[in-house]
């Protein structure tokens, strides 16, 4: 498959600052690296973007993932390689990256369970990455951005 154009962040690069600060805040919000990048890879696979997947798998295992753990994630509520905090998290990502699914998508169910795990600083950090993870998914997708060209 062959991009329809190039990618709009390489196209309007002054776009790509302010999202750099927030993925900065991101990781000095004390959130587990590790569950941040189970939520990235989980929207993405809902969302079917390959770049992101593939992007992700590769940031995952750089940052100490396993290969078990990322073949697992599709089916995380069939596995038992995953804690209740990343259950949580990756529970929010579904939810919040399904908006249209269901009348309320992130119930307040889904909330207090990641409450349960995640101080107000680790739950902006989560909700910020689902955000931006949805955001280029939906860039990708839309121009077609093949997995691994920009990685």
């Amino acid at each position: 498959m062959n991009a329809r154009m190039t990618n709009p962040a390489a196209i309007l690069p002054d776009a790509t600052k302010g999202i750099q600060n927030i993925y900065k805040a991101i990781g000095q919000s004390g959130a587990s690296g590790t569950t941040l990048e189970l939520v990235h890879l989980r929207a993405s696979q809902i969302n079917g973007c390959s770049p992101c997947v593939f992007g992700g798998i590769k940031s995952a295992l750089k940052n100490g993932e396993t290969d078990e753990r990322l073949h697992q994630v599709a089916a995380w509520r069939e596995s038992a390689l995953f804690t209740d905090a990343e259950r949580a998290a990756l529970a929010m990502a579904e939810a919040a990256t399904r908006l249209a699914d269901r009348p309320e998508a992130v119930t307040d169910e889904i909330w207090a369970a990641a409450a349960e795990h995640f101080n107000e600083k680790e739950l902006s950090a989560i909700v910020l990455m689902i955000a931006l993870t949805n955001m280029f998914n939906r860039i990708n997708t839309t121009v077609r951005e093949p997995a691994g060209a920009t990685w």
